[in-house]
Parts: C-alpha cells; structure tokens; sequence
C-alpha cells in the first residue's frame, strides 16, 4: 500500500509541477495575448508574466509593432489608358488585440489583399501625369482608405509610400520627346518676352530722346568716344549739318542789315 501511493505520489508531483510550469507565460512590451477561455474570449493580458490555465483556457500572442509590409507590383491603367506597373510599402501597427484576433482569420493577409486592391483602385482614377507628379496625395489617399477600412480589424494604417511607377520603354521614349517639346516651348516663349521687353524699353528711350535734342548729342558723343578707344580700325563718323551750320554761323561775322 505503501508502495502504491509512493509510486502515485512520484507521478502526480512531477505532472503537476509541468502542468505549473506550462500556465506561466511570459509577454514582452510589445506583445499581449488574447485569453480565450472554454473558447470564449476572456480578455487581453500583458505585457509580463501571465498566468493561462491549461486546458481550460488558450493564448494568442499579438505583436503591436509596426509592420511594414511590401505591396507586390500591381498592374494598373490610368485614366488616361496607360499601363504602368506600381508597388508601394505600407507601415501599420495593431492598436486593438481583440478586433485583429476575432474579427479576421489572418490580419497580416487580409492587409495584404486589401492594400493592393485600394492600389489599383485609387491609382486607376488618376493619369499618368498625376501620379508621377503628386505622389504624396497619391499616397494619402491610399493611406486614408485602408485606415478606414481596416479600422474595424483593430489595425492603424500610419503611412502608404508608393516606391516605384515602372514605364515600357515606349512609353519612356514618349515622356522624353514631351519634356523636350516642353523644354523648346518655354525656351521660346522667354525668347520672345526678352525680345518684347527689348522693344519697349527701346521705344521708351526712343520717345525719351526724341523730347530732348541735346540728349541726342549727348548720346552720339558717348558712343564716339566708346569707338574711339579701339585704335585697330579707321572709322569715319558722319556729322549732323544742324551742328556744323550752328559751328560756321558762330565763325561768319554778321552782315549789316541794308
């Protein structure tokens, strides 16, 4: 008898003593654990040592740090009927333990699957044009769509950064030809505004001298003396009658009124 509950004794102490130590968890900072108990939820515990009663009650453990996870390439056509290829990254985090346990089978796949049909969907209503040029309200939007939608899993979308917009190479060569098209098109157009802005001022200046005659004496006498200065050449200036009449009736003496 003795023997008996020796031998039961040796083989209880030792299944308790496992049992003891398989209900003690232990849940890091960023982790909590979803207790269900008899398959019901029974709440969200952690961080720290957490004690889960075998058999009776099950743990999930949920990381809470942000996840980035890589959108895979989409094929996309833009409203303008362009095809391009397009992926992205997004950065989300679970905030509610309990909704992205219970409300989803897999929350990392669901986010997956969501964020590249919102990809397609919100790149397809834009052209070409926008969604290389304004990236960031690209983004936005993107983002404010899954962190709706997703709202209801417990999962915070923080951030949607769309990482590269792929062209065929026929297309590449249509973009160049366009911003060089682009680039001839403004050179001109600051052409002719230079040459407008030529013309006024010398139509001013013109209208200036045209006022002040000893202005334009002036002026001729600068310019004589600007030439004067490259002695390389002989140049020959031709000289205003008004002056050389106004020079040789200073000369002449007057004549006496008969």
């Amino acid at each position: 008898m003795f023997d008996m509950n020796f031998a039961l004794s040796a083989l209880l102490i030792p299944l308790l003593l496992a049992l003891l130590l398989a209900s003690f968890r232990t849940l890091r900072e960023y982790e909590r654990g979803v207790v269900f108990q008899l398959g019901r939820f029974w709440r969200v515990k952690g961080p720290g040592l957490v004690i889960v009663v075998p058999g009776l009650q099950q743990m999930v453990r949920v990381d809470l740090r942000v996840v980035t996870m890589d959108v895979e390439p989409q094929d996309v056509i833009s409203r303008d009927n362009v095809s391009v290829k397009v992926n992205a990254v997004v950065f989300f985090r679970v905030v509610d333990a309990q909704k992205a346990i219970i409300q989803v089978e897999n929350y990392l796949m669901a986010t997956s699957q969501l964020a590249q049909t919102t990809l397609r969907v919100v790149l397809g209503k834009h052209e070409l044009d926008e969604m290389l040029a304004e990236r960031e309200r690209l983004n936005l939007d993107v983002q404010q769509i899954l962190d709706a939608q997703t709202d209801a899993w417990g999962i915070k979308v923080t951030n949607v950064e769309i990482k590269h917009i792929d062209l065929n190479e026929s297309m590449v060569r249509a973009i160049a030809r366009q911003a060089e098209a682009e680039r001839e098109r403004r050179a001109k157009v600051i052409h002719a505004e230079g040459e407008k802005q030529a013309a006024v001022a010398l139509l001013e200046a013109a209208q200036m001298l045209a006022q002040q005659p000893e202005a334009m004496q002036l002026r001729y006498l600068q310019t004589m003396t600007q030439v004067a200065g490259d002695r390389a050449s002989t140049i020959v200036f031709p000289l205003p009658m008004d002056l050389l009449g106004k020079l040789l009736n200073k000369d002449r003496p007057p004549s006496d009124a008969s």
